[in-house]
């Protein structure tokens, strides 16, 4: 097999990254020297001695990280197409800065060879990759150049370009992206056998960072042989949040353990190296039990939370003994039902995502046939405990959660090569996606869970007369209203020759590829002038920002469709306004006494109940505007009559 047929497949985590190979005998995880398939995903900068900067990765630079906690980077991928405001409720775990960059994005910076060294999320995950394309292509023994890379089911766009880029940062040509749970239910899928039915099945992931939970519908392929792996999976459904994980449950061990160790010992009571600015900078405060501990305590107490949590899978109990630099030894123990406490509220979060997405399936959660469990946090057994009473089934966990994404990714990398056959794969977009209209409406194109690859195109035209250009907004979300969406990007198509308002025919088109990432074309179609748009916006969504799309496009559902409907009428009703009123400007002599007095009364009737809605469209009921605009339509019959026929006189 030559280099240009090879596509691995690769999960890039948050807290642990994979690479993966279809062979004759099915997918499999490539190791290292060490036999390890697992390679933290755990960057550590250090000077080369040469006047430059060169990365430790994985395994050293993870076990290393006490030593180094400054120039170590761990979890980067919650700071992928994230701005730093996103990253705040992370940055008082972190033992490295992460500073303002370009369009407010979360920047690593780490002090290297007396300087400092600024590195993107990008950046940091193209050497994780790296490394992973060069295990692979060591052990296949070719250069490794291509690959499917998985992404949680939620990240938005922004989060889903910077994967791309961090592909080709590492020399790689991502050719497909997949959502981690769609990977994953590929992966089962192998092991169906001779299963004929369609079966139903929900993919509960929860990694060290983001949370999805997908259903899918999985059709056998009716043949025999090869044939017998299933051949369609269809993504019903789909909600997660991308800041919820396994971090999150360190994170508060940390917080626990800092306290007992403050309590026992007086540990971190002082303000130390830290300062105001220091403390505000991680979001600390006088009296949070981080304020005062260096880095390498930080970073030593996370390692332990990490394994505690990892005990206490396992085991009814832990214990904690650290040795705190000049303040003596540190013992603690952490029960089950401690780190359950802790944990219920994230769980709990997890739980109502699982209930949006089978709501939004209409599936029972009764029906289903599967629950395939993904990601390391779902060994936790307050975890399966939940999803088994929401589901009423024993979670699905003969594949190890760790490895199932990833071998999922080399299945999709198979079909795309060639190699392996009879599977359909159809995913979904989790947001809606439209554009802003006059008066701050969203026009929606591409509506939440359509299946991709997607297209749309609608047509749209000016409000103003003598436009030269035209602003594209785009957004995402489930409001009617742009104040209430988030906003994707923004681009102008120029150099329009002036034309009245309405005459423009604006094609607007949303392509969304097989990997969920959006393109959006705008064609003028009278003078042929073209702008395109990649769809990079700044930063991803935030926790709350998930949470406010989808449960406030329910409670406002009502009162957005009033609100879009009384916006657009506005928009329609002034465009017939200026229209009839240059008619009537032009042809109102010849118009008889009775017809015209009807008309100006219904053209200062519109005018009016128009200007109230502008300034207010509570005071203005949709109904009442349509009854107004029909109104005028209707009075203006004929003038449109002598308007025509002086057009064909040549008058």
């Amino acid at each position: 097999m030559g280099a240009e047929d090879i596509i691995v497949g690769i999960d890039l985590g948050t807290t642990n990254s994979l690479v993966a190979v279809y062979e004759d005998a099915g997918p499999r995880t490539l190791v290292d020297e060490r036999g390890e398939a697992l390679l933290p995903s755990v960057v550590r900068f250090e000077d080369d001695g040469r006047g430059g900067v060169r990365a430790v990765v994985g395994r050293v630079a993870a076990e290393q990280a006490v030593e180094f906690p400054r120039t170590t980077v761990s979890s980067v991928k919650r700071l992928m197409g994230r701005s730093l405001a996103d990253a705040a409720e992370d940055l008082p775990y972190l033992s490295y800065r992460v500073v303002q960059g370009e369009h407010e994005t979360a920047r690593v910076a780490v002090p290297v060879g007396g300087g400092e060294r600024i590195a993107s999320a990008q950046e940091v995950s193209a050497i994780i990759l790296r490394e992973l394309a060069e295990r692979a292509g060591r052990e296949l023994g070719v250069p490794v150049r291509r690959a499917v890379v998985t992404v949680p089911a939620y990240f938005d766009d922004a989060q889903r370009q910077a994967t791309r880029d961090a592909g080709r940062l590492a020399g790689l040509e991502v050719v497909r992206i997949v959502n981690e749970p769609t990977a994953a239910a590929l992966a089962y899928g192998l092991g169906l056998g001779e299963q004929r039915r369609p079966l139903t099945v929900a993919v509960f992931d929860l990694g060290g960072g983001t949370f999805d939970i997908s259903i899918l519908r999985i059709t056998p392929n009716p043949g025999g042989g090869e044939a017998a792996q299933p051949a369609f999976f269809q993504v019903l459904a789909t909600a997660g949040d991308t800041h919820l994980g396994g971090d999150d449950v360190d994170h508060a061990l940390v917080r626990m353990l800092a306290g007992r160790m403050r309590g026992a010992l007086g540990v971190g009571s002082g303000t130390g190296r830290q300062g105001e600015s220091e403390r505000a900078r991680q979001g600390e405060s006088e009296g949070d039990p981080l304020v005062g501990l260096d880095a390498s305590t930080r970073r030593a107490l996370k390692q332990f939370a990490q394994a505690v949590k990892h005990r206490l899978s396992e085991e009814e109990r832990a214990s904690v003994r650290i040795e705190a630099s000049g303040a003596g030894v540190f013992e603690t123990t952490v029960t089950r039902e401690e780190i359950e406490a802790l944990m219920e509220r994230w769980v709990e979060r997890a739980i109502a995502c699982c209930r949006r997405a089978v709501a939004d399936a209409g599936i029972d959660p009764g029906a289903f046939d599967a629950v395939i469990m993904v990601g390391g946090a779902t060994r936790t057994p307050l975890v399966r405990r939940r999803v088994r009473e929401l589901f009423g089934l024993e979670p699905y966990t003969a594949l190890d959660p760790d490895r199932v994404v990833a071998l999922g990714a080399a299945v999709q990398a198979a079909i795309m090569s060639g190699r392996a056959r009879g599977a359909l794969l159809l995913d979904v977009i989790p947001l809606s996606l439209g554009i802003e209209t006059a008066g701050g409406a969203v026009a929606k194109l591409i509506m939440r869970n359509s299946t991709v690859p997607a297209r749309a195109t609608e047509m749209f035209t000016t409000s103003v007369d003598g436009q030269t250009s035209i602003k594209i907004h785009v957004v995402q979300g489930e409001r009617e209203m742009v104040e209430h969406c988030r906003s994707l990007g923004v681009f102008d198509l120029r150099g329009l020759p002036p034309m009245p308002a309405g005459v423009p025919q604006l094609g607007v088109e949303f392509l969304v590829d097989a990997g969920g990432v959006l393109r959006v074309t705008a064609t003028e179609r009278r003078t042929g002038k073209r702008a395109q748009l990649q769809v990079v916006p700044n930063h991803g969504l935030t926790r709350e920002e998930v949470e406010r799309i989808e449960a406030e496009s329910f409670a406002h559902a009502r009162e957005d469709m009033t609100r879009h409907r009384v916006v657009d009428l506005v928009v329609n009703s002034k465009l017939d306004l200026k229209w009839i009123g240059d008619q009537l400007d032009r042809h109102g002599p010849a118009l008889e006494a009775a017809p015209r007095a009807e008309l100006e009364q219904r053209i200062a009737a519109l005018r009016g109940l128009t200007a109230r809605a502008e300034a207010d469209w509570r005071s203005v009921s949709a109904d009442e505007l349509h009854r107004a605009k029909e109104a005028l339509d209707l009075a203006s019959v004929r003038l449109q009559e002598i308007a025509i026929a002086a057009s064909l006189r040549g008058s």
